[in-house]
Parts: structure tokens; C-alpha cells; sequence
């Protein structure tokens, strides 16, 4: 079959889910009500189901009065029965799958159950999702005459007690659907390989023959891939290399650090860059308009969505809303219910809405990697906004960076200590450290109320990395490769410490 008509035909699929999508965005909380009966319903008869009488559950007020909310530790001793073999604990469908995820936290690993449900009806509808939605909003796509390389993480599935576990890219990729693996690049056998030095000349040399149309990964390790790309083929953009990619989807860290990186390897106009906000835990939101940085809280994943104000979080006055009370541009904790048995579970991400109607959100930053030790409630997309706007004005690039405080000692006020590793570093260093506090103070006003007249905080200190650090610093750790993230923000100073003493 031509590939022109495979293109339209595929297109013609994909599209039709458009007006299931309608659905939800004209009805979005009864759309979440019904679900959440559903997600209740299916789980009754499960050990959660009879502890807290699901049977009996007839309302939104029994079921939040009635389900603590929890974290990964409260879940874990269920979590544990699961991978040991037990089934029906959380969710009545047989779990045999556990994205393996470390996060950006804690060494110790972490095993989010994903069942069936949740790999078809979460997963990978939000992998049709993210098509259909890019395909709707440019009609002259050509997606499907080519390829999408794919960079998942670097992990193999381990098999435990007739449980597998690994990377969420990994199980993805092992229960993928035929015309997806006949649609991307590289192969399974590469794109599971365990050893991430070993794994990246392999994937360059098994797609740089390829016609690829598009590209899909986490922005930070796809230009460590693509600029190898560059150096193997010794081309000078990726246009070159492959002339027929249109669009890059991305997610897992801020493409904001790292956007006119991006340009310079893909030099046109309309190439187009999507991104996507997914976890181990489920997949929760995509761009639906071209030049946005804007997401679509999809509703209809076997996910129900609650909400903490940060302003309460881990206060005695925390307050738990529904989607129906959320505000605009207010910082919230996520709070989910899925179709894995996690119920209302902190995911320790935290959002923003861009929009009510429908329910669009950014993603700013995490429960615990924020700064707030001196009451400056510094996030993540402050920082990710400062230092790109700050590299813009100075025309240098970064490939990473960590900030934590510098606390106060005797009479020593406070301060912001930054490690940045530059691509190519900024002319004068202490006038970019000048420049990048006053970028963060116009974007933060808390920062900013701090450090008026160095009444609180003294102005950040940077420090430069060699090349290589963090890189060095994740081989260390055991985390190189697609899934595996620097921390940005922290309350402590053991991650910077530790990249000081390398």
C-alpha cells in the first residue's frame, strides 16, 4: 500500500476520536463524576473495596470523608502484596505489571501497579490522543509517510514472583500494539537495552537511515541523543539528516531551559513541538493547540482529579476541592484515583490552570521540589522561565542545573546556591548570576519580597559545572538515560552537595 494512503488512512482513525473528546470537554464534571462511580464500583469486592465499604458509597462527600488521602509509603504494604503474587487488593483485575520509578526523590525505588485497564484505556488512548489532536490541528501532516523515534528509558523488564517490572517506556513498548511498533524507530530489542552508553550508538545507527517524521522523549536526553546524531553523521542541522520531521512530542522535564537548543537543530519555521504530561502513574494532559504551552486535562482515562491548594498543602488547614472549585493560575497538589487501584493518591506533582473552559494546565513543579525556606514558595517554573530567559539575553546554552539554599547561620542571612553546567557558558558569569536573580524576582514575588534591599536572602551564588557533571553524577547514582531526571529545586542541600564533591 502507498504510504500517502496509509498517511490519510491512519489520519482518517485517529481523527474520528475527536468526537469523544467533545464529550468531555462540554460535560467535564459529570463526565469525572461518572467515572469516579465507575473506577468505585469496579473496585468493591477488592481488600480496599471492603475496608471502606465501596458497596455503600453513594456520593463524592462518603467517598472523600471515607479514603484517606495517601502517599507511595501509606500504599506500599499493599503494593508489596500485589508484586508478591496477591491479586484483588486494590484493583479487581489481575496486576502484573509495575513501572519501576525511582522519580527524582528518594533512591529507594518505587513500583506504581499498572493493570491492563490502565495500559489501554490510559496509556495508550493518550498515545492515539496526542496524534489525533496534532493531526486535527494541521491538515497537511505527513506524519505517517516516516517514522517516530522514540527514546524510552533504559531499563529491561525484570520478572518477580510471575510479576514483571521496569521503566513505564519499557512495559509500554513490550505490550505495544502492532501498528505502533511498525510505525517507530529504533527497534524493541534496542530501545530496551539495559546500558545507556551501549544503547546510544545503537539507536543512531539503526535510525539515521530512517525517515523520521517525528521524535518523541524527555527534551533532556533527546539532545544528548540528537546532538551525537549530529557528530556521527557530521551534518550541521537535523534537517538534513532527516528532512521530512515535522514534530517533536515531548514531556518529563520543562522544554523551557532547552527551546533554542531545539530551534538550531530543527532550523524551520513550522516545525512544530507538542508536549505531554504523563507519569508511572497515568497519563494526564496534552497540548491541543499548535503554539502552546498549554494542556488539556483529559478526563476520560479512568482518572478522577482532586485537588490541594499549595497555599494549605501540609498545613492544618489543607483543604481537598473537585475540578469544579479549581481557580486560575493557583498552584494545586494533584490528587488522583485510577484505574490501577491507586486511590486518591499524591503524586506530588503540582499544576496550575491556564483555563476553565475547557480545563487547560502547566505543570509547575513538584510537592517536594520547590524552595520555601525562607517563605519565598520558589517553583520549578520560575526557575525553568529565569534561566531561559537569562540564557536568551546572553546568547549561552545550559544542559543542566540544581539550586538549594544556603541557610542562615549566626548573623549570615540566607541565600539561593545554583550549580549550572553551561553548553557553551555566558562572556561574564557574575553579571549572568545579577541578571538571573532579577529575572526570577520579576516572576516570583515572594523571591522578590525577600531579597528587597538583602532584608532577608543575599543574591544567589552560582556556581559553574565542569563539563559532564551531571551526566557523571547520574552515572553514579545508577539513573542515565530517558527517564531518569536532575532535581531542580530542593529544601535540602544533599543533591548539591553531592554534584559539589564530584
Amino acid at each position: 500500500m502507498p504510504l500517502q494512503i496509509i498517511n490519510s488512512f491512519a489520519t482518517w482513525i485517529l481523527k474520528k476520536r475527536i468526537h469523544q473528546m467533545e464529550l468531555f470537554l462540554k460535560y467535564p464534571h459529570e463526565v469525572q463524576e461518572e467515572l469516579l462511580f465507575s473506577l468505585i464500583k469496579s473496585a468493591e469486592n477488592t481488600q480496599i473495596g471492603k475496608k471502606y465499604d465501596f458497596s455503600s458509597m453513594k456520593s463524592y462527600t462518603t467517598f472523600s470523608e471515607r479514603i484517606p488521602v495517601s502517599t507511595y509509603e501509606d500504599l506500599e504494604p499493599l503494593i508489596e502484596l500485589t508484586r508478591k503474587g496477591e491479586q484483588n487488593v486494590f484493583w479487581n483485575s489481575n496486576i502484573k505489571w509495575f513501572a519501576k520509578s525511582s522519580g527524582t526523590t528518594n533512591a529507594k525505588s518505587k513500583f506504581i501497579p499498572v493493570s491492563s485497564e490502565a495500559l489501554e484505556n490510559c496509556h495508550y488512548k493518550a498515545s492515539k490522543d496526542l496524534l489525533c489532536l496534532y493531526l486535527n490541528n494541521n491538515e497537511d501532516s505527513q506524519l505517517f509517510i516516516g517514522k517516530s523515534l522514540r527514546l524510552g528509558g533504559s531499563k529491561q523488564l525484570y520478572e518477580d514472583n510471575n510479576t514483571f517490572f521496569g521503566d513505564l517506556s519499557a512495559i509500554l513498548i513490550d505490550n505495544m500494539p502492532i501498528w505502533a511498533e511498525f510505525s517507530s524507530t529504533p527497534s524493541s530489542k534496542i530501545s530496551l537495552m539495559g546500558d545507556w552508553e551501549t544503547k546510544l550508538p545503537a539507536i543512531i545507527n539503526e535510525t539515521i537511515n530512517e525517515n523520521v517524521t517525528s521524535l518523541a522523549g524527555v527534551p533532556s536526553w533527546m539532545l544528548v541523543l540528537l546532538q551525537k546524531a549530529l557528530e556521527t553523521t557530521g551534518k550541521s542541522n537535523l534537517l538534513e539528516l532527516w528532512p521530512n520531521a515535522e514534530v517533536y512530542f515531548h514531556g518529563g522535564v520543562s522544554f523551557e531551559p532547552y527551546k533554542e537548543q531545539y530551534k538550531k537543530l530543527f532550523p524551520k519555521d513550522n516545525f512544530k513541538y507538542y508536549e505531554i504530561y504523563n507519569a508511572s502513574e497515568g497519563f494526564f494532559a496534552i497540548q491541543d493547540q499548535n503554539n502552546s504551552d498549554e494542556l488539556l486535562l483529559m478526563l476520560d482515562y479512568g482518572i478522577f482529579y482532586e485537588f490541594i491548594p499549595m497555599d494549605t498543602f501540609g498545613t492544618l488547614n489543607q483543604r481537598i476541592i473537585r475540578l469544579n472549585q479549581v481557580e486560575l493560575n493557583k498552584n494545586y497538589a494533584l490528587v488522583i484515583t485510577t484505574n490501577s487501584g491507586l486511590w486518591r493518591y499524591l503524586i506530588g506533582d503540582t499544576i496550575r490552570f491556564t483555563s476553565l473552559n475547557p480545563y487547560r494546565v502547566k505543570v509547575s513543579g513538584r510537592t517536594k521540589h520547590h524552595i520555601n525556606v525562607f517563605g519565598e514558595e520558589l517553583m520549578v517554573e520560575n526557575t525553568d522561565v529565569a534561566i531561559a530567559k537569562t540564557c536568551a539575553m546572553f546568547d549561552c546554552e545550559i544542559v543542566d542545573y540544581t539550586v538549594a539554599p544556603i541557610f542562615m547561620s549566626d548573623k549570615q542571612k540566607g541565600a539561593h546556591e545554583w550549580i549550572i553546567e553551561f553548553k557553551n557558558p555566558p562572556e561574564n558569569i557574575e553579571k549572568f548570576g545579577l541578571v538571573l536573580d532579577e529575572n526570577i524576582q520579576a516572576l516570583n514575588s515572594d523571591y522578590e519580597a525577600k531579597r528587597y534591599n538583602n532584608m532577608t536572602l543575599n543574591p544567589l551564588v552560582l556556581n559553574v559545572a565542569r563539563t559532564n557533571l551531571f551526566y557523571d553524577w547520574l552515572k553514579k547514582e545508577d539513573k542515565l538515560g530517558g527517564q531518569h531526571k536532575i532535581p531542580r529545586l530542593s529544601n535540602e542541600r544533599n543533591y548539591l552537595e553531592s554534584l559539589l564533591n564530584l
